[in-house]
């Protein structure tokens, strides 16, 4: 029998403006692994600009920079994670997991009651 599960969408806001959800999580994820916005994009199957808009629109509106750029030479250039992003994405990560097992806990509850 296949178990039913109860699943939620969470985001970081800033002053009621969208910082990070799902999507954006994957790019700065992603831009950590391959090192650059357009590694990141060509990851996640989404075009340069489009990446480059939502790291902009995250960049908007956290209270810390994000990301680490360093401009391209003999063999180019680089962005990755600040420890502050990682650490954050961490902690997002954590309250995820955290509540789903949270909601779960609750839909189990509710089948005995």
């Amino acid at each position: 029998m296949n178990r039913v599960q109860v699943r939620t969408k969470v985001w970081l806001e800033v002053d009621g403006e969208p910082l990070i959800g799902d999507g954006r999580e994957r790019l700065l994820l992603a831009i950590e692994r391959g090192g650059s916005l357009n590694a990141a994009a060509s990851e996640l199957g989404i075009s340069y600009r489009k990446a480059w808009s939502q790291l902009q629109q995250m960049e908007k509106h956290a209270p810390f920079a994000l990301v680490e750029r360093s401009k391209g030479g003999r063999g180019g250039g680089s962005t990755h994670l600040t420890a502050e992003a990682k650490e954050l994405l961490e902690r997002f990560a954590r309250v995820k997991l955290g509540l789903n097992d949270l909601v779960d806990e609750k839909f189990a509850a509710e089948k005995s009651e």
